[in-house]
């Protein structure tokens, strides 16, 4: 247990995130803001402290609109962005418009952060992942160790899923990784993926495979197309735990993470999907695995297309 965990967004995915880590106990205090409904933050977090004698639980969770109630946290979890939905007269933002808002969201929730708690742990969630971690980044500057993001846990439980109902085995028995950036150049690696430690294609045709693989880069989408508004938020702040729990209770736990690389895989100065030891201290460590030439090509596409992304960023910033 740490001393104050900060949920900064109020949607579906920081809800959950805000039940768990009461039910949970990961902290003393959980404190959510967000800054679009008046009483959003504060009413969900009542509604949460109301049941949390249910639960047993005596952690204290507070909501505002204003940012002064994340300070002091040890730990950020970042969710605030909106999503590419359809406007009242029926058309639909642009991939531009819409980086442009949630850059310019991500800069206030930079703001916040370094006001009220600039020494904690971040881990975003947000989308578009790879910019908006990029954007916290160019604006706090943090130690690496400190700014992380979350998409490759969240892929890769995506194709375990998949693996583990075409295999017909329990998703306990499939380990798997997906690197990169996250979107439809994400690379599940398949040279990595086992059943109970032996080589998935044992249990997995090929041509299962691809389409797994296919269907892990699009599942995403899969999931808003079903829903019909809004999009995944159950598993994302599941993932999201998982990372947490592994820096709380200082887990050494190896997850695939958003982070910034610093020559590692050839790569200088983006952020992008790879393993990292995650424990008390944030990414301790950042591993290079081995590819297959395939998976290499791929890896060094996903990069091309993170390099592309976080050029926007900065396009942006000129206009």
């Amino acid at each position: 247990m740490i001393n104050k965990i900060a949920l900064i967004g109020g949607g579906n995915i920081g809800g959950v995130l805000a039940q768990e880590i009461v039910r949970r106990r990961l902290a003393r205090e959980v404190a959510m803001v967000d800054v679009k409904e008046p009483e959003l933050a504060k009413g969900k977090m009542l509604d949460i402290s109301e049941g949390s004698p249910i639960l047993h639980s005596d952690v204290v969770a507070s909501g505002s609109r204003d940012y002064s109630v994340i300070s002091g946290a040890d730990m950020v979890i970042n969710t605030a962005g909106v999503p590419r939905t359809r406007r009242a007269d029926g058309s639909i933002p642009t991939r531009e418009e819409l980086l442009k808002t949630n850059l310019a969201i991500t800069d206030a929730v930079s703001a916040g952060i370094k006001q009220y708690c600039a020494n904690a742990i971040i881990l975003s969630i947000a989308n578009p992942l790879d910019a908006i971690v990029y954007r916290l980044n160019m604006n706090l500057q943090p130690p690496r160790e400190r700014l992380m993001g979350m998409a490759g846990v969240l892929d890769s439980a995506r194709y375990r899923y998949f693996v583990a109902q075409e295999a017909g085995v329990s998703v306990d028995s499939v380990a798997a990784m997906v690197l990169g950036g996250h979107g439809d150049s994400m690379v599940p690696v398949r040279s990595a993926c086992r059943i109970a430690g032996m080589p998935v294609e044992k249990f997995v045709a090929p041509e299962k495979l691809e389409n797994i693989e296919e269907r892990t880069r699009k599942a995403g989408g899969e999931v808003v197309k079903l829903l019909g508004v809004g999009s995944a938020f159950v598993s994302p702040a599941w993932c999201a735990l998982e990372m947490a729990e592994a820096i709380i209770f200082d887990q050494k736990k190896i997850l695939p993470t958003s982070v910034l690389l610093q020559g590692e895989y050839g790569v200088r100065g983006l952020f992008v999907g790879v393993p990292a030891v995650l424990g008390a201290n944030g990414v301790e460590k950042v591993l290079e695995i081995d590819l297959t030439d395939s998976e290499q090509a791929a890896f060094m596409k996903s990069v091309t297309s993170v390099q592309g992304t976080s050029e926007e960023v900065l396009a942006l910033l000129n206009k």
